[in-house]
């Protein structure tokens, strides 16, 4: 932009019609110039001349003068519209700009029952521009600058027009966006940095307004596509990405499924139980997620599959079983973990016949409150029944507590308790608890996955905003099994008691279980061991184990000295893979010094090498335009420099000054015909400058020093900055290379 006519400096203030109105426009004798510390003064409303518009002035494009007008709108206190616009043959003319509160028609609503604020009156700020087509430019033919209404600079940077949201604002929340993050945490982070509300051009709403217009607007037709996209990206990037579709006849979605190679990798090492759960409100299409989770060697979840479903109907569990199997190499699991679901129970009996089925039992025992409330009694009810169920220790024992159970409070005709009954062996612990089950009893393994996801997806999130989520959750479970996994290597738990048993889980097994072990070494402390019987190295002794002051329950361990086998009948280690401390105690009565290896699970040691620890879970590339992309590179790169440089005042303000100078008087420096390679690099002002700067501080030259390359030059005079630095080394990136070494 270029002002052509230029006139001599003076301040003009602007007219106000009604100064009774105004509360901007002060009379200087009655003005108290003495505020408080936290008290903030309205300035009058006085612009600079250079910003006043005004008749002759010409611009070379339409925008720049838009622009002009704009600037001139926000030091004088009112934002700006275009009011009309003149085309011939397509392109534009002339334009009337005025004051955004300029309107002439009239509501049609009643003013006594109109309840919403209007900005609109006929005011008559504006002014008239036009082109000049010989010389390619637009000149300003008229200007009014009165206003009936008062006009306060302070006032308007609340205006629209006025905020605004730059390129470093708009990429981090897009980040923030993509990491879960709620609009609200990010603008309160800009309030921060920017050190309080006033020094921030935009306002939180403009924040949400960006997130809902430019990163969550995809249209339905759009969302799907891009979906498909993301699974063939994915795929692109490591062949071992799996997905299937099924698709409606007029090409919607029906069926979903979708694991990247981490996880299936993972399932040859944590595929042996299985929790699958179902959850709604993750996506518009009112599609039903469902998620496959293991348990790693730390006892942590580990996602391995992820599925999107039309309904929960047979066909669909089969088709998604199915395609699961298929996925993991037609290798069933040994044990599959669900909701109650007759559906689910027909399929899996179908697909995974070898499979151990297992309903979860907190969902069951949670309903016993809505089936059983009519009766007389429920409360008592409803513990007994948990008594039965908890407290059996033997299939016979609960076989004649469920039918005293059901004769006691008159239930034997309750058609709920007795399908639950004939479905017994799916839900009842003492049916299941002797097979390994990873320590699950319900899938709230799962629902704390859909938990995450419920975080920051809602019922009108797309679809590419649910991938993108799971591909954090697959992130953030890598990065906690890292953290794990370095934790193991570099750290040890010191034992608690002098136990060579303790010491050997202490070499073998991983933090988090370790930690499992001493626990039942500590209840230990509890138990007292009797011996009721002892028959050729065979042995069976009753522990009790003190839970309170005056209740003691009862176990029966046997120990066979010739097989080194311990077996306890609340078959934790059956369950959970950890002897429990039953078990110990009677080995400890028998001065046992070392277990047998079968009771050290390779499932949950920290020695295995583990082949999926070495491939990265999926993450998709953000979709960047081309200037994004190079502002990202950009502000990667100058991070490292703004780090370096703001260690020494000098340098800062070398810095400073470089970033200064004006990038429009930036010129290519004149060519030099030499012969032959010169001898030495044309030294540059800043490098002198730089040199002297580390001198004063007198550290001893390690190093040399790259604080720019050609591309990030910002200095008239050279294309590249050196000097020498204490204990530092940038180096310019090779081509493909994003890092600047430090």
């Amino acid at each position: 932009m270029s002002d052509k006519f230029h006139s001599s400096s003076f301040e003009l203030v602007l007219k106000i019609k009604d100064d009774s109105t105004s509360d901007c426009q002060l009379n200087p004798g009655e003005v108290n110039y003495e505020f408080e510390a936290n008290e903030v003064p309205e300035p009058l409303s006085v612009v600079d001349d250079q910003l006043v518009p005004k008749v002759g002035m010409t611009f070379t494009t339409l925008e720049d003068t838009r622009k002009f007008y704009r600037n001139y709108a926000k030091a004088a206190g009112f934002s700006t519209r275009v009011r009309s616009t003149n085309r011939k043959e397509n392109e534009i003319e002339n334009q009337l700009i005025t004051c955004s509160r300029e309107e002439k028609w009239k509501s049609k609503i009643s003013p006594t029952e109109k309840t919403n604020p209007t900005a609109g009156l006929n005011y008559p700020a504006r002014i008239y521009i036009h082109t000049l087509k010989d010389v390619g430019a637009w000149i300003i033919s008229k200007v009014v600058l009165d206003h009936s209404h008062p006009c306060c600079p302070s006032k308007a940077e609340m205006l629209k027009q006025h905020r605004e949201l730059s390129m470093s604002i708009h990429r981090t929340i897009e980040n923030n966006e993509e990491a879960g993050i709620r609009p609200s945490k990010t603008y309160q982070s800009f309030v921060a940095a920017a050190g309080g509300h006033r020094e921030l051009n935009f306002i939180e709403k403009d924040v949400r307004n960006y997130i809902t217009r430019e990163v969550r607007n995809v249209s339905e037709q759009e969302d799907t596509k891009e979906f498909g996209k993301y699974l063939l990206r994915m795929k692109e990037k490591n062949h071992n990405f799996f997905f299937e579709l099924e698709l409606e006849e007029d090409q919607s979605i029906k069926l979903d499924f979708w694991a990247d190679a981490r996880s299936r990798a993972a399932f040859e090492y944590f595929g042996d139980v299985i929790s699958f759960d179902t959850t709604y409100n993750t996506n518009r299409y009112n599609l039903v997620c469902g998620s496959f989770v293991g348990v790693n060697h730390h006892g942590q979840s580990t996602l391995l599959g992820c599925s999107l479903m039309k309904n929960e109907e047979i066909e669909s569990f089969k088709w998604l079983f199915q395609c699961w199997l298929r996925c993991m190499g037609g290798n069933a699991p040994k044990g599959f973990l669900t909701d109650q679901c007759a559906s689910m129970k027909r399929v899996l009996k179908a697909c995974m016949p070898t499979t151990i089925h297992r309903w979860c039992i907190w969902h069951i025992m949670k309903k016993i409150p809505s089936k059983l409330n009519g009766y007389k009694g429920h409360a008592d009810i409803e513990q007994e029944m948990s008594q039965v169920v908890w407290n059996s220790h033997s299939k016979d024992s609960f076989d004649r507590n469920w039918n005293d159970f059901l004769l006691n409070f008159g239930l034997v005709d309750n058609k709920w308790l007795s399908d639950l009954y004939e479905d017994r062996h799916i839900w009842v612990p003492i049916y299941l608890d002797h097979h390994f089950w990873a320590g699950m009893r319900s899938t709230q393994r799962s629902e704390s996955m859909h938990s995450f996801f419920n975080k920051f997806i809602t019922r009108n999130s797309s679809l590419i905003q649910f991938v993108k989520q799971y591909d954090n959750c697959l992130g953030s479970k890598e990065q906690a099994e890292r953290e794990s996994d370095a934790a193991d290597f570099h750290t040890v738990i010191p034992c608690a008691t002098k136990s060579s048993i303790e010491a050997q889980f202490q070499d073998a097994y991983t933090h988090q279980k370790f930690r499992e072990v001493q626990a039942q070494f500590r209840g230990k402390a509890n138990c007292i061991t009797r011996l009721t019987n002892s028959t050729l190295g065979y042995s069976v002794y009753e522990v009790g184990e003190q839970v309170s002051n005056s209740i003691f329950n009862k176990f029966v361990v046997t120990y066979d000295s010739v097989a080194a086998e311990v077996k306890c009948q609340c078959l934790l280690f059956e369950l959970r893979g950890i002897l429990c401390r039953h078990a110990l105690s009677v080995l400890s009565f028998e001065q046992v010094s070392q277990v047998s290896p079968r009771y050290i699970l390779e499932r949950w040691s920290k020695k295995v090498k583990r082949r999926h620890t070495h491939i990265k879970s999926s993450h998709d590339e953000p979709l960047m335009e081309p200037r994004s992309k190079r502002f990202d590179q950009l502000v990667f790169r100058s991070q490292h420099i703004c780090e370096f440089s703001s260690e020494s005042e000098e340098l800062t303000a070398i810095l400073h000054h470089a970033n200064l100078e004006s990038v429009n008087e930036l010129q290519s420096p004149p060519r030099i015909r030499t012969r032959g390679r010169p001898k030495n690099r044309l030294g540059s002002k800043l490098d002198k400058q730089i040199a002297n700067a580390t001198k004063k501080k007198k550290t001893k030259v390690l190093s040399e020093i790259n604080l720019f390359d050609a591309a990030s030059v910002v200095h008239s005079n050279s294309s590249q900055y050196q000097g020498h630095v204490m204990n530092y080394q940038f180096r310019v990136p090779a081509a493909g290379d994003n890092s600047l070494g430090v």
